[in-house]
């Protein structure tokens, strides 16, 4: 079954042409990017946009990334953050985050001569509440992970099949899915998520979100993780960083971390953004 995705994928590709990639670096657009590359050679395009919610870190490493691949890799500003309908942090933030992404890499796209803009929305992910994916559509982006059926753990397990050596690279959503819906997003605000985030990160833990409630930070780790983090962690050193980041108050968040959380509000208010 993996072996019939991936070869599908290929005869995607190699029908499309040419291609420009929607890529952040994650596993998900980074597979897409290979796979493109190895199909398309030259004709193949990464494209990775930058803005103060993506962390420095992730940057260098989807260039690194490219570079390993071979593809060929742009970088391109968007501004969202100019968007009050984006800064205002409603339930539909990253529609407004992917139209600004999308009306950025359309015309340059058609500038540069290729007829596709891809990015690496899975199968998985329209089973979510995902907003931009609606966005993305209506600028005729392509999804081929999506079209194909690959779903988030095979994108991982393809992407171990073709040596890359980040398949297993925890995701890393733009920094403001950290705010709950309501809160106004800052740069300031994005940048102290962004701090707090690296600073436990190079502590060792790595599979982590900091949410960013008013002056709280909240830390989700795994659920098995936690007693660790308890045990082995200096906490009053851990409280004395976030403050100097400009949190007022440090909180461990005992559930744990689930990936899209903070879309649970959505669900109690209206069930079905939760399919």
């Amino acid at each position: 079954m993996l072996t019939e995705k991936l070869e599908q994928l290929k005869a995607l590709f190699a029908e499309m042409g040419q291609a420009l990639i929607a890529y952040s670096g994650g596993v998900d657009s980074t597979l897409v990017a290979k796979i493109a590359y190895d199909v398309l050679g030259d004709r193949a395009l990464a494209v990775t946009a930058v803005s103060p919610s993506l962390l420095p870190e992730e940057l260098e490493d989807a260039k690194i990334q490219a570079a390993t691949i071979g593809i060929a890799h742009k970088i391109v500003q968007t501004h969202e953050m100019d968007n009050p309908n984006y800064t205002s942090n409603p339930v539909n933030r990253c529609y407004f985050c992917k139209s600004e992404l999308h009306d950025t890499l359309k015309p340059l796209a058609r500038e540069m001569g290729y007829p596709y803009v891809l990015d690496g929305v899975n199968a998985d992910d329209l089973h979510d509440y995902r907003p931009g994916i609606q966005a993305a559509k209506e600028r005729g982006a392509r999804s081929p992970l999506a079209e194909v059926g690959v779903t988030k753990l095979e994108v991982r397990q393809l992407s171990h099949q073709l040596g890359l050596p980040w398949w297993e690279k925890p995701a890393q959503p733009c920094l403001s899915s950290r705010f709950p819906y309501g809160e106004e997003i800052t740069i300031a605000k994005l940048q102290r998520v962004g701090r707090a985030e690296i600073y436990l990160r190079k502590l060792g833990w790595q599979n982590l979100r900091v949410r960013s409630e008013g002056d709280t930070a909240r830390i989700e780790l795994p659920p098995e993780k936690i007693k660790d983090f308890v045990l082995t962690t200096d906490l009053q050193s851990i409280v004395s960083a976030f403050q100097e980041f400009g949190f007022i108050y440090v909180t461990l968040d005992l559930e744990g971390y689930r990936s899209g959380k903070l879309n649970q509000v959505l669900t109690q208010v209206n069930p079905a953004l939760g399919r």
